[in-house]
């Protein structure tokens, strides 16, 4: 095997740790970099020790030189809470942060995956979703920032291919859970979970009746690397999320059930420009790279309970006031 040297942005976070665990378990000389905006150092407590594992605290909207092979940019706070904190910081991270990768792939010969997602397809007239599908997006609305923003960093991503050669991959990321996501991060399994917990109603927005696809974090990993690894090059987008489809409704009871609790909802007005309707269709991903995802939710939302009642909330502080 040949060891290769990966800078992986945004390494210190929910997806990104979980990346890291697995690259440097497979012998590779990793860099994780991050500003821990949103992050955890102990998410990545158990590589800090590790002759393989380097961590930079440095923020990708300004420029970063490295020697490196390989690039996963996962930089950004994805939560709604999170990136609309400071939106313009958030769209900054997406379009600067992309331009200084790839400038770095580009110097470095490298090849560099960015971590997009379904967001880009906005609230979608086509259901399910393919990579084809242009999507129906707000460009002035409060979600812009970061679906705007990673909207235009697949089209800097793209254009350094066209222009420069630059070997890129996109995976746009369809909802994912489990162990390490942030208590306070906003995203449905993790307050529900959190609210459950804490003995508070589940908070659902609207009627309950909008659906999501749930695929969990090991699955989402696996798909990034065979992505990165694919010897084919990419200069299109890959799906990759489970296509098992629920609505938020049936998310809540199955998590109430897993802990044994009676329902308690506690509904609330649906927020603007709320998608409706999200799956992917992952044939691209099954055809192109042999993958698709094998937990399924009920196992997940198993093991991420349990990993939050290992855990003591009282660690983890809302990041912003929006959470």
């Amino acid at each position: 095997m040949k060891i290769k040297r990966i800078l992986v942005s945004g390494g210190a976070g929910f997806l990104g740790s979980h990346l890291c665990d697995r690259l440097v378990a497979a012998g590779h000389d990793v860099i994780c970099v991050d500003n821990f905006f949103t992050s955890q150092k102990t998410n990545i407590d158990s590589l800090l020790g590790k002759k393989n594992f380097e961590l930079v605290r440095h923020d990708i909207t300004l420029p970063l030189y490295l020697e490196v092979d390989e690039v996963y940019n996962l930089a950004c706070p994805a939560a709604p809470g999170h990136y609309q904190y400071n939106p313009i910081k958030t769209m900054k991270t997406s379009v600067l942060g992309a331009i200084n990768l790839l400038g770095l792939a580009k110097r470095c010969h490298a090849k560099i995956l960015q971590a997009s997602t379904s967001e880009v397809y906005g609230d979608p007239e086509v259901h399910p979703q393919r990579e084809d599908y242009r999507g129906a997006v707000n460009t002035i609305g409060p979600r812009s920032c970061y679906d705007e923003g990673k909207r235009a960093a697949e089209t800097l991503f793209s254009d350094y291919h066209r222009m420069h050669h630059v070997d890129i991959r996109i995976a746009r990321i369809f909802n994912t859970y489990g162990p390490r996501m942030h208590p306070y991060d906003g995203r449905v399994v993790s307050n529900f979970i959190r609210q459950s917990l804490q003995g508070e109603p589940i908070t659902i927005f609207g009627d309950g009746s909008q659906t999501r696809s749930f695929c969990y974090y090991s699955d989402l990993v696996e798909g990034l690397i065979r992505l990165m690894d694919s010897e084919q090059p990419f200069s299109g987008p890959v799906n990759l999320g489970n296509p098992g489809e629920f609505t938020i409704l049936q998310l809540a009871r199955a998590v109430q059930k897993i802990l044994g609790q009676k329902e308690n909802f506690l509904f609330r007005e649906l927020p603007l420009d709320d998608p409706t309707r999200r799956k992917p269709d992952i044939t691209r991903a099954k055809e192109l790279l042999g993958w698709v995802p094998h937990v399924d939710l009920w196992e997940g939302l198993a093991k991420t309970i349990s990993w939050f009642k290992s855990i003591d909330i009282q660690d983890y502080r809302p990041p912003t006031p929006n959470y």
